[in-house]
Formats: structure tokens, sequence, C-alpha cells
């Protein structure tokens, strides 16, 4: 469907691969992150389940629970979105896409992850399942692109000037963050929307999810605690004891475990897996999770981050929220050559910021640093931590590679370490 100042995204060839293998492919990820733009721009017709109108969303929904063959009566590909409103759609959906044996029928778009109840089959063989991310500094244009990071990987780079960056800009990109409806907003414009969308998931969205009701004072004191551990690996055991301390509220870990499901169904949260391949036999490694929000706005909101001057005041919070905002993209421009993102840490303290695992096993680290004058450290931590492994007879990186905030050139150091700025970064 014709859309107008439809911005690419780094999906778009995904999908259209994903046409031509699958009888229909879902989009899943956040609200606001661009999936109904992203369907409509690869479909010939669509049906919305949610919009604006609440008598027309409650009679289509009911249309689609009674006679789900007619939702899907369309040209194809047929847009649904937010399919989960009417889960018998998913197995309407696969006979349908039996009994055609075409590729390409429907695009499916959906903001949470529905109960089984209503669904029968697993879809497995005709659903082709996509993630979707708010936009990566690529594509909301604040990223020159000049640097691949697919060439990274594939142990390539370009010598090249890639210009300076003011740090109250970057500071300005985390605070503004990636949903496309806040890209041309102001700092203290984006604050009240991502207020105000936290507000309606929080008194909405995560009790509509089973249709059951959640304490949202509770669940606030969980995103915030969430935010003032970002970008690090805490339990949920210093989650509550975070909450009890800086809150003053006693919360048990069933609730929390309970509440953090939920956050997860709705795509609000964006862990990092812990790497586990063995790549080095006699040392353990910690299976937690890195935590971060889908994006650093919906942090700097929590942490009541309004502007620009707010964040350079404190510079460790700077530095763990521009560590969201790179692995935010890593992950986008990972997705598009079908690679996965992790984070490293083992008992002995040593720690990669960001692991890419290959298709063909191979695995890529990352060290991400808000200053030039971390580079140093950064590039020695991770040859240190290759060295270890070589002499453990353990599988090396292929590459390392130091993401920085504020250089002005990507290059390679004498000792084979990549350096590359964020706002250089492509897939």
């Amino acid at each position: 469907m014709k859309i107008e100042n439809y911005k690419k995204r780094v999906l778009d060839q995904k999908i259209e691969t994903y046409l031509k293998l699958f009888g229909a492919v879902c989009i899943e990820g956040p609200k606001y992150c661009g999936k109904t733009w992203l369907g409509k721009y690869h479909s010939n017709s669509m049906v919305l389940l949610h919009n604006d109108n609440t008598n027309e969303t409650t009679n289509l929904i009911e249309l689609a629970k009674m006679s789900p063959t007619t939702i899907l009566e369309g040209e194809t590909p047929r847009l649904i979105d937010e399919w989960q409103e009417a889960t018998n759609l998913w197995d309407a959906i696969r006979i349908d896409v039996d009994n055609k044996g075409k590729k390409g029928q429907y695009i499916l778009t959906g903001s949470s992850t529905p109960n089984r109840k209503g669904i029968l089959h697993s879809g497995a063989g005709r659903f082709g399942k996509i993630r979707m991310r708010p936009m990566s500094l690529y594509e909301s244009g604040d990223s020159t692109g000049d640097i691949s990071l697919k060439d990274i990987c594939d142990g390539k780079i370009i010598h090249k000037l890639t210009g300076d960056i003011d740090i109250k800009r970057l500071a300005k990109l985390i605070i503004r963050g990636g949903f496309p409806g806040n890209i041309e907003l102001s700092t203290k414009e984006v604050s009240v929307t991502i207020n105000e969308y936290i507000n309606l998931i929080i008194d909405d969205d995560i009790n509509r999810l089973d249709n059951i009701k959640r304490d949202s004072h509770k669940v606030k004191l969980l995103l915030k605690s969430l935010a003032r551990n970002e970008s690090t690996t805490v339990s949920n055991k210093t989650l509550i004891r975070d909450i009890k301390d800086k809150d003053l509220e006693d919360i048990d870990k069933e609730t929390v475990q309970i509440y953090l499901d939920a956050l997860n169904r709705l795509f609000l949260l964006d862990n990092d897996e812990p790497f586990s391949t063995n790549i080095r036999s006699s040392v353990r490694v910690k299976q937690s999770e890195k935590r971060h929000f889908t994006d650093p706005s919906i942090t700097c909101s929590l942490l009541n981050i309004k502007s620009e001057d707010m964040l350079i005041k404190d510079l460790e919070t700077f530095g763990l929220l521009f560590e969201a905002l790179v692995e935010r993209d890593l992950k986008v421009y990972a997705d598009s050559f079908n690679a996965k993102c992790y984070h490293y840490q083992d008992y002995q303290e040593k720690e990669i910021d960001s692991i890419i695992e290959l298709e063909d096993g191979d695995w890529c680290a990352f060290e991400i640093k808000l200053g030039a004058h971390q580079i140093e450290e950064a590039a020695q931590n991770l040859l240190k931590i290759k060295n270890d492994i070589v002499a453990e007879n353990g599988k090396p990186p292929k590459v390392l590679c130091v993401i920085c905030g504020l250089t002005s050139s990507s290059y390679k150091r004498p000792d084979g370490v990549y350096v590359v700025p964020i706002t250089a970064l492509k897939p």
C-alpha cells in the first residue's frame, strides 16, 4: 500500500524475504515502534482490529471471533493489525494458507504475546515470526551509515573520518529514543509522550493481556527499579531490595516474576541473554540476563531525565544509557544478517558488553564506550579476554571492536582492534 513519508526500515528486506518463504508473516514488537506502517507498506489490503473508533474496534473483534474467514477477505498480502485481539484468527489463517498453498498471503502485527487460548496449532512451516524494535540511529537518519556492522563481523573496515559529534547531541538521541512518532520532537516533548506511553501500559495494556488486574503502583515501582538498573545483570532479588531501599515498599518474589513476564509479553523489555557457547571450558560463565528496556527513552522517562544537561551531569548514568542505545542498534542491525546478540560475564568478573554470534558459529566481541579516552582500556580488555580464551584452547572471537560515542573516525588499531563511532554504523 502506498504510504506517504514512509521511512525505510532495516526490516523491509527481511519482510520481503519472509513473504516469499511463508504463507503468513507475524511482526511482533512494542506499541508505537512502527509495526502497522511496516505492515501497510508491504500489504495490498488491511483490517485494523484496534483503531481510534471504539465501537468499530469492538464490532471488528466480535466479527473476527464469530466469522474469521470474513476478516481474511481481501487482496493479498493482507494486513491484520493487532491480530491477538482475536486469537482464533491464527488457526483460520493457518488453514487458509494450507488450502491455498501459496506464499505471502498475510501479514500479522501484534503488540503483545497472547496466551494460547484459542490457538490449536503452532503454525510451524506456515508462519514466519519477526521481532521489530524502535528505530536505530541509521533508520532515523542520525547515523551516516559509513560503516557496516556486517562488514565488521566479516573482518572488513573502512578507515574514514566520520565527523565530530557533540556530547549534547548524543545525549539528546538517548533521551529522544527511537519511537518513530518521536523522531521530530524535542526532548521536552518526548518526555511527555513517553510518560503517557508508560502510564497507558501500566493502567491498561498490562491488565488486558489476560484480563488479570495487576497493582498499577507496584508495576510502576518495578519499572522504576529496572530503570535504575538499566544495562546491568541484577537479579530479581536485587530488584526487590532496591524497591525496598529506594521506594520504601515491599514486593514479593512471585509478584516481581509475574510482572516481569507480563512486561516481556508486551515487548517492553529487551534483555540480552548470556553467551553460553562453550568458549572457555574451565571458567564458569554467569547465566544472568543483562537488563534493558526496548528503548532508552523509556529509561530516561522513568528516571525523570528530561534534558541533555541533566544526563551530562551524571556521566555514570550517561554511560549505561549509551550502552543501551548501542545494544538496541546492534540488535536491529545484526538481525538483518541473521546474527544474534548476547553479553558475556564470567565468575572471574571478566565482561564483554556485547557479543554477536554469526550463523556459522563464529562470534565477534564488542566493548561500548561513551568517550574516546576509554578506547584504550576497552581494547586491552578485549585483547586480554581473547588471549585467555586462546590459552585455554577455547574458541576465540573472530573480531574485536570498540563502539564509541565521541570519536570522529573509524579505524583498525595496530593490535587488530577495530574502533567505530555509533553515529557512523549501519547494518
